[in-house]
């Protein structure tokens, strides 16, 4: 794909998920002969989701303009899609007419409850996973966001541009992976959004690790699980987060960090939140 542009066209989606695919995938017999393409060819792709060859060919070329949801949902099964993807596939296909994107202010409702969570790290994400506020517990578990620049004040340009952002993920590989097809997510639903291309371009001039996971067009929402850390003030911490949208605003997200009771992650956040307090 292009760094010019955050958009990902249907066909560019269908042609990697296709090539990640192999005959041990799916239950189709081998006939044989040399394969010279990575992953299924269109043809078993084409046979496993019940449409001809050439329709599925004119998908992959864009030019389709228009394709039933039973097509695609064939589609997605056939090349072995999650919810996320899917959902990414059927606005890959019907893209609506591009809206000239606003700054984004927090949702009041979002900034009272983020005041309210005083034990608790949180932030509101908005597009782009541009990071639009805080709270003082976020600030001591990732560090002080009121430091940056507003433009550097995202998450995927910190985890892939920070340094230290290696050192605080204990498993960075997976945090990062995940901002990537969270990334793929957003550009779906904002294809012509400049400010995000700008951002795609700028991580894949500067990052290969970046550039090489982008090119897969891995999709995932950010919903809920668990991260683990390496603060350097209090060691090792193992946070469930969850993210919590209006479901009139999905573009904004309140994510936020807790420890179960009684464990020694939880003791360890107590200690680093009243370290914080005694700063302030």
């Amino acid at each position: 794909m292009s760094t010019a542009s955050a958009a990902t066209t249907m066909g560019e989606f269908l042609r990697t998920r296709r090539s990640l695919l192999h005959l041990d995938d799916v239950q189709l017999p081998d006939f044989g002969g040399q394969r010279r393409v990575a992953g299924l060819r269109r043809e078993e792709i084409a046979q496993l989701a019940g449409v001809s060859v050439d329709y599925y060919t004119r998908m992959e070329q864009g030019r389709v303009p228009n394709p039933s949801a039973a097509v695609l949902d064939a589609l997605a099964r056939a090349l072995r899609l999650d919810g996320d993807a899917t959902r990414h596939l059927h606005r890959l296909a019907h893209r609506a007419p591009a809206r000239r994107t606003r700054p984004q202010r927090v949702r009041p409702m979002l900034q009272h409850l983020l005041d309210s969570l005083t034990d608790t790290p949180a932030l509101v994400m908005g597009r782009r996973m541009d990071i639009l506020a805080w709270n003082p517990a976020a600030s001591a578990l990732f560090g002080d966001y009121a430091a940056l620049e507003p433009a550097d004040r995202n998450i995927a340009r910190i985890t892939f541009l920070d340094e230290t952002s290696r050192e605080l993920y204990a498993d960075w590989t997976a945090c990062a992976r995940g901002n990537v097809a969270y990334l793929h997510l957003d550009a779906g639903r904002h294809p012509e959004d400049p400010q995000l291309a700008g951002l795609i371009g700028e991580l894949s001039m500067k990052s290969e690790e970046f550039r090489r996971w982008w090119a897969e067009h891995p999709v995932q929402d950010k919903t809920s699980g668990t991260k683990r850390f390496h603060h350097p003030l209090v060691g090792d911490l193992e946070l469930s987060y969850e993210t919590l949208r209006p479901t009139d605003d999905p573009d904004q997200a309140l994510i936020t960090y807790a420890a179960s009771p009684d464990s020694p992650s939880h003791d360890a956040l107590r200690m680093l939140l009243a370290w914080s307090r005694s700063l302030s």
